[in-house]
């Protein structure tokens, strides 16, 4: 298949499982199968040129291991193959690949079939979050997910049996293709994960919610500023609501307001400024405090079963979640704070490699894969809520989502990382500099 053309632009910046049996990190799963052959991956990436690419902070833990639970873990799998959508310009990964004797194809095709005719690996990791790709008029940064996750599906089709698959942050910044992948997974029978690397942060206080927690309203603050920072925080939000009671029920509508509208809405709406006024409370702000944001914006999301939600950007306080528990005087409010090791370690990408690294291994999901369905979905109506017939409203209009009547009950237990942060020492690629 030839490649779509992508108009190219200056790269963006940063923006239960069984219990854990070892510091390890190794489920009870693979303790009990220390002989299991170790799966073969295929990673297929948009860029790879910058260590503070995705690519290179995912990529290289599956390589040398990762830091879990206070200690260093091995990894437990094979990287086989790469395919690099803008190989010309991610030297870096070019480099690392060479100096571990790794192939690097020249399509998907070829990555997951090792240049063969049918499937030759047993997972694969899709980190198309990087690159010289275009933004819509929306602020949706249009990076090749989908298009990459479609011609793996064709090989799948094609072979007549799957693997596990993880796709880095949201699906797609598009509705449409994201329940066609997430229907996909469910079609060909594979285990698909995938989503933001928060929720499995370290946490102040290290707790988790529990299953069927009362749970009325809830807000989640922390950098949102544009569509992928607005991942991050809509998919920690639904990593706590999925816990409350009666289990999920599916988004009923999305609403995005932006501008000084925020803060009418949020006075209108005393359950979103109480919650709000508490995470400043905790943090020792100073009054107005959010208030004094550059651009301020609230993401509003109702569920089927009545519950309320907010996303608000906002500064100094990490990602935090704060919700309103029945019975409880003073809100539940738990932190995921700054780095979670020296920037040698590479930013947050620690945890999630061994869920990643779980999946391949057990072949099932860590999370419901739902849950990475609505975040994906709540973040593409937030970026359509501003916008009708091109024309562009602070006060966006609340879209009512029927078609993310989408129900399931966690059932996983905490997945957070815990214990002593990584070390400050130089990372390792396998080459001198």
């Amino acid at each position: 298949m030839t490649k779509p053309i992508f108009t190219r632009r200056e790269m963006l910046g940063m923006t239960s499982m069984a219990g854990l049996a070892t510091l390890t990190g190794i489920s009870s799963d693979a303790v009990a199968q220390p002989a299991q052959k170790r799966p073969r991956i295929a990673c297929l990436v948009s860029y790879w040129g910058a260590t503070r690419s995705h690519a290179d902070w995912i990529i290289t833990k599956l390589l040398d291991g990762y830091w879990w639970q206070g200690a260093h873990t091995p990894s437990r799998v094979d990287v086989v193959s790469v395919y690099i959508h803008q190989h010309e310009t991610s030297l870096l990964g070019q480099k690392i690949c060479n100096a571990k004797n790794i192939p690097i194809f020249k399509t998907v095709d070829e990555a997951v079939t090792l240049g063969g005719k049918e499937l030759a690996v047993d997972g694969v990791v899709i980190v198309a979050e990087h690159g010289e790709y275009p933004t819509n008029l929306k602020g949706q940064w249009m990076l090749p997910r989908w298009w990459i996750y479609q011609q793996v599906i064709r090989v799948f089709e094609k072979s007549k049996r799957s693997v596990p698959v993880f796709n880095d942050k949201h699906l797609s910044y598009n509705w449409d293709e994201a329940k066609w992948m997430f229907d996909k997974s469910r079609e060909l029978n594979f285990a698909l994960t995938g989503g933001s690397s928060i929720p499995v942060y370290y946490r102040k206080p290290e707790i988790e919610l529990d299953i069927d927690t009362p749970v009325k309203t809830s807000i989640v603050v922390g950098g949102a500023e544009d569509e992928g920072a607005l991942f991050h925080c809509v998919d920690v939000l639904q990593a706590f609501v999925e816990r409350r009671k009666g289990g999920e029920t599916g988004v009923k509508s999305v609403q995005c307001i932006r501008g000084p509208e925020t803060w009418r809405w949020t006075e209108q709406n005393p359950w979103a400024a109480n919650l709000l006024e508490s995470v400043r409370k905790r943090f020792e702000l100073k009054p107005g405090h959010f208030q004094q944001i550059d651009r301020p914006n609230v993401c509003i999301v109702e569920y089927n079963d009545g519950t309320k939600a907010a996303v608000f950007s906002g500064e100094d306080v990490g990602w935090t979640y704060a919700g309103e528990i029945e019975g409880q005087k003073d809100p539940t409010i738990i932190s995921m704070l700054g780095w979670p090791g020296p920037f040698s370690q590479y930013h947050a990408s620690n945890s999630q490699p061994h869920w990643i690294t779980e999946t391949m291994v057990t072949k099932k999901e860590p999370f419901n894969a739902e849950r990475l369905l609505l975040s994906t979905g709540i973040v593409a109506y937030n970026m359509e809520s501003n916008w009708e017939n091109g024309r562009f409203s602070p006060l966006g209009r609340r879209i009512e989502t029927p078609f993310m009547n989408i129900k399931y009950r966690s059932t996983r237990g905490a997945q957070f990382s815990t214990g002593e942060r990584p070390p400050n020492v130089p990372y390792i690629r396998g080459f001198a500099s």
